[in-house]
């Protein structure tokens, strides 16, 4: 007899919790354990097996584990199937859950996984090839540094308002580094600013070596052709289109560019009911990082006369065909007239850049799957 038993795994850094679960359609499904055991994946291995061994050996069972995405990332999926074990990482905001009060626990919440995984309400997580995911890795830690050196910056000029200097011109050019290096301060003062430029120029440096490295790493055969078409958009330079390359892996797995956009958060939401019609912002559901650099690739659009294009722009171009540099141009020239369109019908910048970006995300889409037809987009 073959049997289906789905396991619902809700995981932490402390502990999983199992439940074993086999689905009965018109009944109430059978729950033949729910235990909380050690983070690591043997402790599943062994549950399988002595499960096998209660339920009795003489059937033969198709075995699925699940859990939400989270703080584990794919390390427990890879763990589980190389020993063979069928595992699928569950997207949080697909899964269906309870309706009303809900009380959470971590047994319960086991429980709905492993009824996710039996009914089919969720959709999985796509998993990227360990080179992919180690680059994205490595693009994420630079993003990091740029955060940390942005703080830096925000610390820099606060202590000189606090102490009475403002500069008026440009910040962090190099007028504006001179400037703060020739500051007039007391002893104790000027050892606290020195150590901020020490940090700001240290942060500097680092980000400089791992833009040098991205670059090397976009130059590599897999992304090299990639990395290329997406330059010739606005707003796109090598770390961005490395990072939409090696995060979403597969563009062939949405249908149209629109469903990108949507798995991208940038999708508009809406609570509309009989005749009232309640439109919301973008529902910011899936993959933040990706959709944060487009939101910024769009801010770089929406700057500009519309047709134009800068000497870096036209390097960037070099070397792609007439066909993919003229989808780009149009690209380019239908998003910039798009954002002063909304501008001009009195829309707010960020909702003029979001609708931007979602267009974007759409061209983008039809790059990568070869389907350059600036009218389908």
């Amino acid at each position: 007899m073959n049997r289906i038993l789905k396991i619902g795994m809700d995981v932490h850094s402390t502990n999983y919790t199992l439940c074993a679960m086999e689905p009965v359609i018109g009944a109430e499904d059978r729950v033949f354990a729910n235990v909380q055991v050690t983070p690591d994946y043997k402790n599943i291995i062994l549950f399988i097996e002595n499960l096998k061994q209660k339920l009795g050996m003489n059937d033969t069972y198709d075995i699925e584990c699940g859990y939400e995405a989270g703080c584990l990332g794919y390390s427990l999926y890879n763990q589980l199937t190389k020993v063979g074990v069928k595992c699928v990482i569950l997207a949080p905001t697909t899964m269906l859950t309870e309706q009303g009060q809900r009380i959470k626990t971590d047994s319960r919440d086991a429980h709905l996984i492993a009824q996710c995984l039996s009914y089919g309400g969720y959709h999985p997580v796509y998993i990227p090839t360990e080179q992919d995911d180690s680059v994205k890795e490595y693009l994420r830690m630079r993003d990091d540094h740029k955060k940390a050196l942005k703080k830096i910056k925000q610390q820099i000029g606060m202590f000189c308002m606090r102490h009475g200097y403002y500069y008026e011109g440009t910040k962090w050019t190099i007028a504006h580094q001179k400037w703060l290096k020739k500051l007039e301060l007391s002893p104790m003062y000027q050892e606290t600013l020195d150590e901020y430029l020490a940090s700001y120029e240290e942060q500097t440096a680092k980000i400089e070596r791992f833009d040098a490295r991205i670059e090397e790493i976009a130059s590599q055969a897999e992304y090299a052709e990639k990395v290329k078409k997406l330059g010739c958009f606005l707003g796109i330079k090598t770390h961005t289109a490395l990072s939409l390359i090696v995060e979403t892996g597969d563009f062939t797995r949405f249908a149209k560019g629109n469903v990108y956009a949507a798995y991208l958060g940038l999708a508009p939401g809406e609570h509309s009911s009989a005749v009232k019609v309640n439109r919301l912002g973008i529902t910011k559901a899936g993959n933040s990082h990706l959709r944060l650099l487009l939101v910024e690739a769009a801010g770089g659009i929406c700057k500009g006369a519309v047709g134009h294009k800068s000497k870096a722009l036209r390097q960037r171009q070099q070397g792609n065909s007439a066909e993919i540099i003229a989808y780009a141009d149009k690209a380019n020239a239908r998003l910039r007239s798009k954002y002063y369109r909304l501008i001009r019908h009195g829309k707010k910048r960020n909702v003029a850049v979001a609708a931007v970006a979602r267009e974007l995300a759409c061209f983008v889409w039809g790059m990568m799957t070869d389907n350059i037809d600036v009218t389908a987009a």
